[in-house]
Order: C-alpha cells, then structure tokens, then sequence
C-alpha cells in the first residue's frame, strides 16, 4: 500500500469519528510517527510503497482510534501554547479554553509589580498551566497541588522534559490549609456536575480520569468556594485570581469572588462564560 493509498483507506475507516480535515490531520501526524516522513517528504513520496510492518503498525493504529481513544494518548504527547506535553490516561487531554486562559493570565501577570512573583496553580494535571507560566515567567516561585500521584508523575515528567522547576504538592486541596501568601491564584479544577455526566462523550469518560473532570460531591462549585476562602486569607493584596469554569454556572461561581475589588465573568472564543479574572 502507497501512502496516498493508506490515507484514503484511513479516511474511509474512521469517517464516522471524524471529518476529512481531521483525518487527513491525524493520517498525516501517524504516518511521521511510524516512518518518519514529515507532511512535506507524505507528499513528495506519496506514491512510496510502505514497509510491510510500518502498513501492519499504522493499522493497529486504526484500531486504536476505532475505540475512541484519544489521539494523543495513542501518541503519548500534545502540543499545547507552543510546547510538548507527554500525556496519557492519569492526566486530561488539554483543551483550547485553557490555552485562552493562560493568554488572559499572561497579559494581566505581566503588568503586576512583584520582583518575585509567587504563583499557586490548583489542579495540575499534565503540567500545562504552571509550566506555561513558568516559561514565560522564569523567576518567579511556581508551585503546583494535586491530589493524584499519578497526574504529578506525568507532570514531572514534563517539567524534566522542559527543565522547568515547579514545586509539587501531593495533597487533596479541598482538605488543605494554605501556609503561604500569593500574587496569582490560577486553577482549571474539576468542574462538570454529576448530573452532567451523561452529557460527557463516552469518548472522555471512558479515557481520561472522571477525577479530574467531575466535581467529587453534588456541589459542581465546591472548588471555586474554597478557592474563594483561600483567596481571603492567602492572595495578596492586589493579587490576580484566573479561573477557568463550568460555562452554565457563571453567574453563580463570580458571586463567590464578590469581594474582589474587580472580578470579571469573561467568555471563552465559542461566547460562552467561561472565566473569571480577578483582582483582589
């Protein structure tokens, strides 16, 4: 099989997962991963046979996405603000929304006077967020708290990879007392409500962790009210707070942060509310 011939044939198996776009995208990152050939050599060889066991590999691949596994698990990585993250099934799949807030908190982060900014991320996951933050803001103390061993293990594989330090904390946060004070307080936690969870593609529930997605009780908001708590006491005066949320409960979760000597309910690029900014 030619390579041109296995990209129609990818196409055909997997139209009912994707559009043609998508699968050209996706035949077009497997067939680099398996032989090597970027998009450019894919067309200019188009017509090359491939090697018995490279045509066998990329099928098993097919097979793979068939059950609807995420792409980039299959992979093992993703690209997310213009890096590399390993990725797999302990952490989520990072999504668009969360590039748009660090693109807000970088913009606001920068205008803040702090010589030494102290950072506190909530939810790690994959590392994206402090990570992100502490490429585009090298001197300042990046911690980072979540409740999974497994998340922080891939998270420290990240931050290797990246030879960034980020200080890791092993700890459920809703049943942890703050010691120190910040100027950012920026967290992406688990806010879908159970009674959502039949609105979750089975895509998602069936491969990344439910952890990570749903809130642990039936108050969808439990993570924003203790952030809220830990704000009072725990983000400096004038400190930022980034927030990345549930898009049916905006109203509700900015009510928390009423406080706040500005707090803003701001709309993600599909216009739904999706963030709260806020300076104390």
């Amino acid at each position: 099989m030619t390579i041109s011939t296995f990209k129609k044939y990818f196409k055909a198996e997997l139209s009912d997962l994707y559009t043609e776009s998508e699968s050209a995208f996706l035949a077009s990152i497997f067939i680099q991963k398996i032989t090597g050939f970027d998009s450019f050599e894919q067309r200019r060889f188009s017509e090359q046979e491939l090697l018995t066991d490279d045509e066998q590999k990329l099928s098993e691949l097919i097979s793979i996405l068939k059950t609807g596994r995420p792409y980039q698990q299959i992979l093992g990585e993703t690209e997310f603000y213009g890096m590399k993250f390993l990725v797999d099934e302990n952490v989520l799949i990072p999504r668009p929304e969360t590039e748009e807030l660090l693109e807000i908190a970088i913009q606001e982060i920068k205008n803040l006077e702090s010589k030494t900014l102290k950072i506190l991320d909530i939810g790690t996951g994959s590392g994206v967020i402090p990570l992100v933050l502490k490429k585009h803001f090298p001197d300042a103390e990046v911690s980072s708290i979540d409740f999974s061993e497994k998340a922080l293990e891939t998270a420290k594989r990240n931050a290797a990879y990246h030879q960034l330090d980020i200080q890791f904390i092993h700890a459920d946060y809703l049943n942890t007392k703050l010691t120190k004070e910040y100027d950012v307080i920026i967290s992406n936690p688990p806010y879908i409500g159970i009674e959502e969870e039949t609105e979750i593609a089975d895509s998602v529930k069936g491969f990344e962790p439910t952890m990570a997605l749903f809130s642990p009780t039936s108050d969808a908001l439990i993570f924003y009210r203790k952030i809220a708590e830990d704000s009072k006491n725990h983000l400096k005066s004038n400190g930022l707070l980034f927030l990345e949320i549930n898009q049916k409960l905006g109203p509700e979760t900015l009510e928390l942060y009423h406080y706040f000597s500005n707090a803003q309910l701001l709309k993600d690029l599909s216009e739904n509310d999706r963030f709260i900014y806020g300076r104390k």
